[in-house]
Formats: structure tokens, C-alpha cells, sequence
């Protein structure tokens, strides 16, 4: 099985779980983790309590059970009415719906996803919302279906990393963005070494954590596919303990690896922009298509 498919079938079971109400295994907290479709936000260190009430009061239910991101990039980008925005990853929809309220009826939010089953669940969730200036498409990161220079803001929520090939969806997010517009997302990044059994690790991938990029890995790939002005801002930081799940669900001894990851996870928002006028000629790698 590749990564992407293990990507699809762990985040296609997340989706119907919650369609069909049945809940979370009561051992989530020790045996999944981040983002790994079975472990209940409550108690999962990287999706716990990242949506505040009034946020969440805003939300169906199943938008705010389907949500397996490491941040609230809804909360931290500047959304301004009349905006056109893109979540890529978008799950059950909750930033895009989150998005489309923010921006107005005279904006628009897409939603970009490749697994079925959470499309069908992000529609549900938007029916159920009401809202009007919401589309989910389907299709990969990497390849997104929309025309270049569209988009206002793009936002994404711990999805990032579980690409494969992060260089070309940098790219196709600087493609599709307007000259100016904005890349604020969140993810997980690394400070530092990881021990190689963390990187073999398929459950980890799947779970965000083995696809992270380091902190200067991240800000030379957002410079080379043409960004500008890269900020990346740590919202959260994991502990041994916070570890001590998700590499226990991999199967790996976490007495020998916990502490050489210590605090070595971090979730963080980051910032870059699209420069509003070309640098130069048009020649330059940084304008390559």
C-alpha cells in the first residue's frame, strides 16, 4: 500500500465513523494518533481543544467530530470580506466553513480533498450550516483544480505533511494564489533530528508526524516555489508524554525514542506571501512553472 493510499483509507474511515455515529474506541487515547481518524479530539494531544465554543457553536456536530488538524489557521489568517479562499485537506469542512463566514456572501470558500468519503461528510456538514458561497472539490494537493492566479488566502490544517511531494504542492499553492495573496496554514513542524524509527514509521506518517518537515527545511521549500515574507509562529509544543501515544500505537519502544524527541514536535502557523509584482524578468527560479 502506498502512503497515499494509507492517507485515503485512514481518513475515509475517520469520515464514515462519524457519518454513522458510531463513536470512538475507548482506548483512543493510547492507541491512535495525530490525525489518525479513530482517536476522539478530546483526548489526542495534537487535535485537542483547538476550536473554541463560540467557533464550535457556529458548526454542525459532525463538522466539529470529523476535525483532525493541529491548529486553527481560521483563527490566526486575516480573512476579509469579499475574499476567495482554499483549504486544501479540507476534511468535514470545518475551516471551510469557518472561512465562508468570515469572508461573506460577496466571497467564496473552496474546500480540496481526494478521499470520498470525506467529501460527502463536508457536503452534509454544509448543508446543515446553511451556507451558500461553500464548493468541495475533489482532487490531490498537489495538483489543485483551479486556474492560476484565483485565490486570495489559502489555509490548511495538518495536511501538508502527509504529502509525499511537498515541493509541488507549494508550488501549485503559489500558482493558484492571486499576485499578493496569502499562505497561512498549520501544521506540525520539527526542530531538530528525529530518530530514524520515527520516519519508517507508515502510522506516523498517516498521523502527520513522520512527514514533518524541520523548521529551516520548511522555510527553504516555501522560498523556493516563489514565497516571500515567511513567518512560521509555534502554537504548541509536544512533550515526552504527549509522545508517548503515537509512538506506542507504531509499535516503537517509547523508554529508548521519547526522549530524543522531546519537545522536538511543535505545531505552528505559517505565514508567507505571494509577491504582488514580479522581482524580476520572469526568469528566475522563483517564477518557474
Amino acid at each position: 500500500m502506498s502512503f497515499k493510499q494509507a492517507v485515503q483509507e485512514k481518513y475515509g474511515e475517520a469520515a464514515r465513523r462519524v457519518i454513522q455515529g458510531e463513536g470512538f474506541p475507548a482506548d483512543c487515547c493510547s492507541t491512535t494518533s495525530c490525525c489518525s481518524g479513530s482517536a476522539a479530539p478530546s483526548c489526542d494531544p495534537i487535535t485537542s481543544n483547538l476550536y473554541d465554543d463560540s467557533q464550535q457553536g457556529e458548526l454542525p456536530e459532525k463538522a466539529v467530530k470529523a476535525s483532525l488538524g493541529c491548529g486553527n489557521p481560521t483563527a490566526l489568517a486575516q480573512l476579509s470580506p469579499g475574499e476567495i479562499v482554499l483549504d486544501l485537506g479540507s476534511g468535514g469542512g470545518i475551516d471551510v466553513i469557518l472561512s465562508a463566514k468570515r469572508v461573506g456572501p460577496k466571497g467564496r470558500a473552496y474546500g480540496l480533498d481526494m478521499t470520498d468519503d470525506m467529501l460527502a461528510l463536508a457536503d452534509e456538514n454544509k448543508r446543515k450550516a446553511g451556507i451558500e458561497n461553500v464548493e468541495f472539490l475533489k482532487g490531490e494537493i498537489e495538483n489543485i483544480p483551479l486556474p492560476e492566479g484565483m485565490v486570495d488566502v489559502i489555509i490548511s490544517n495538518c495536511v501538508i505533511n502527509l504529502s509525499g511531494d511537498k515541493d509541488r504542492v507549494l508550488a501549485e499553492a503559489f500558482r493558484v494564489l492571486k499576485p499578493g495573496g496569502r499562505l497561512a496554514v498549520s501544521d506540525v513542524v520539527v526542530r531538530g533530528e528525529v530518530p530514524t524509527e520515527v520516519r519508517r514509521s507508515m502510522e506516523l506518517w498517516v498521523g502527520c508526524i513522520a512527514g514533518a518537515l524541520q523548521e529551516t527545511e520548511y522555510r527553504d521549500k516555501l522560498a523556493a516555489a516563489g514565497f516571500r515574507d515567511i513567518e512560521i509562529e509555534v502554537t504548541r509544543v509536544y512533550s515526552i508524554e504527549d509522545a508517548r501515544s503515537f509512538l506506542s500505537a507504531a509499535g516503537i519502544d517509547v523508554n529508548e525514542v521519547a526522549r530524543l524527541v522531546e519537545c522536538k514536535f511543535v505545531s505552528a502557523f505559517i505565514r508567507a506571501n505571494k509577491p504582488a509584482a514580479l522581482c524580476c524578468d520572469g526568469n528566475c527560479p522563483c517564477h518557474a512553472k
